[in-house]
């Protein structure tokens, strides 16, 4: 491997470039809206061993009701949606298909000190109809005791399913240019695309059905009812035909925010009971996370000092291979690399970084000793360097791959997650039969993206940086590398 002087220098800049995006992210806040180009370390999903949480357990309410597999799936994607519009990422949600039971876990609400699991509770059970309806016109009734019965009027133009998906978006006007106020945009499934062009269409040709009957001016809309609750009725100025489109008006971001929230929340095939309620306190205790992320960063400051006094050159180049291993290891985990989702990070996720740190530090040990042993028989430098880490690399892939087997099997018989590589190996898996459930995922998650990252960092990053450095005349002094003088 031929390597320029300049090599050490650019791999170095973009381990030290990648760390510091791994552990700040990339965010751009415009008003109350952040975007996030690059996630970091805040972005990553404490478990609920670390943070506690909640674990409920929702029945049909009618004992009479023999769910089928499909109609608890349903319930399962309804509720992952409702937790996500919760602003809740991280969550374990599971169907008991022979006791119709669906269980969901999540953890605390991160930083906020207001968070009440029960509200979440409730809301996640509540049996919810989202409708779009022809118009904005209702009929009530008041029974003896006072109650007022809504019962919505129109007819209904699509179903809370036929939505893919509703979020904020900044408002731009005619040409284009943002105004400064917030919109909820709407992306229309496949279902729903057709009916609702013909809706828009209805409403821009001023059908009667599409008429506001409750302003004193005459407007066109498609009413938006969350059961017999109107949560929104905007007017329609042209024809959507492309499944795409924008609720516009007076929002802040927190108005918009939670119209959004509502659209996303679906509906449930049949009515739910809150059969089991328990809180889960953290088993660590508050604070031990600083804790552990502290004695973590110094150990690894104590393994580096280590690596240096003992193989000098090789020892420093390590130093900055095992920065990038960890930053690596933590960069999957938060969704660094954009195309997939973050993973829980958990107490045995945080056991396999510090497994794979140590598989790290192995690697380093072997390749610095076995260029001692080169340099010591004689060879030159760039002979025993070349030597060193070509005789090394079998004992460092054979004692990495046992460890990438057992990760691997970890998280296939005892992991679920949504992030991209998990859901990539818990297919494989659940082709072969095997379950995918269990919080010790997160351990082999961890272990296995901090071995493949010490491939990447301790074994190519390393002999790039180390073989570019001894071509400088500074640095070809034997003992430099451990060696003795020749």
């Amino acid at each position: 491997m031929k390597t320029n002087k300049s090599v050490f220098f650019i791999v170095f800049i973009l381990i030290l470039a990648f760390a510091a995006s791994t552990v700040f992210g990339v965010r751009n806040q415009y008003g109350d809206l952040t975007t996030t180009y690059i996630k970091g370390l805040k972005d990553i999903r404490l478990g609920i061993d670390i943070q506690g949480g909640v674990d409920v357990t929702f029945a049909p309410a009618d004992e009479e009701i023999d769910a089928s597999r499909a109609q608890l799936e349903a319930v399962e994607e309804v509720m992952k949606a409702r937790l996500v519009s919760l602003g809740i990422n991280d969550y374990e949600v599971y169907i008991d298909e022979s006791n119709d039971k669906v269980i969901v876990r999540f953890p605390w609400q991160t930083g906020e000190s207001n968070f009440d699991p029960q509200a979440a509770v409730k809301e996640l059970g509540d049996t919810a109809k989202l409708q779009f309806r022809k118009g904005y016109n209702y009929t009530s009734s008041t029974d003896d005791e006072g109650n007022v019965t809504i019962t919505p009027g129109g007819e209904v133009v699509l179903e809370g399913t036929d939505v893919e998906e509703a979020y904020v978006t900044m408002e731009t006007d005619s040409n284009g240019n943002q105004t400064g106020g917030y919109a909820v945009a709407l992306s229309l499934k496949d279902s729903g695309k057709e009916a609702f062009r013909v809706a828009t269409q209805g409403a821009v040709n001023q059908e009667p059905d599409y008429l506001d009957i409750s302003g004193s001016q005459s407007r066109y809309v498609i009413s938006i009812w969350m059961d017999t609750n109107c949560i929104s009725y905007p007017s329609v100025n042209s024809v959507i035909s492309g499944g795409q489109a924008t609720i516009t008006g007076d929002f802040d971001y927190d108005a918009a925010k939670a119209l959004a929230d509502k659209i996303n929340g679906g509906a449930l095939p049949f009515n739910l009971v809150t059969e089991q309620f328990k809180t889960i306190s953290p088993s660590m205790g508050n604070g031990a996370l600083q804790i552990m992320m502290l004695s973590g960063a110094i150990a690894l400051i104590l393994i580096m000092i280590y690596m240096i006094v003992m193989y000098r050159l090789p020892g420093f180049v390590a130093s900055i291979a095992l920065i990038g291993q960890v930053a690596g290891t933590l960069a999957v985990t938060s969704g660094w690399f954009g195309f997939e989702d973050s993973n829980t990070l958990t107490i045995p996720g945080i056991a396999g970084i510090i497994l794979a740190i140590g598989m790290g530090v192995d690697c380093n040990i072997i390749t610095g000793e076995r260029i001692k042993e080169e340099l010591n028989t004689g060879k030159s430098l760039d002979s025993a360097l070349k030597s060193a880490y070509k005789r090394s690399f079998t004992s460092i892939l054979d004692g990495n791959m046992t460890i990438i087997i057992v990760a691997i099997i970890l998280m296939g018989a005892f992991g679920v997650s949504s992030n991209f590589f998990a859901k990539l190996l818990s297919f494989l898996f659940r082709w072969f039969g095997v379950s995918t459930e269990g919080t010790i995922f997160s351990f082999g998650f961890t272990l296995l993206t901090g071995v493949v990252f010490n491939f990447i960092m301790g074994v190519l990053a390393s002999r790039l940086m180390l073989t570019s450095l001894s071509k400088f005349k500074c640095f070809q002094n034997r003992k430099l590398y451990g060696g003795a003088e020749k």
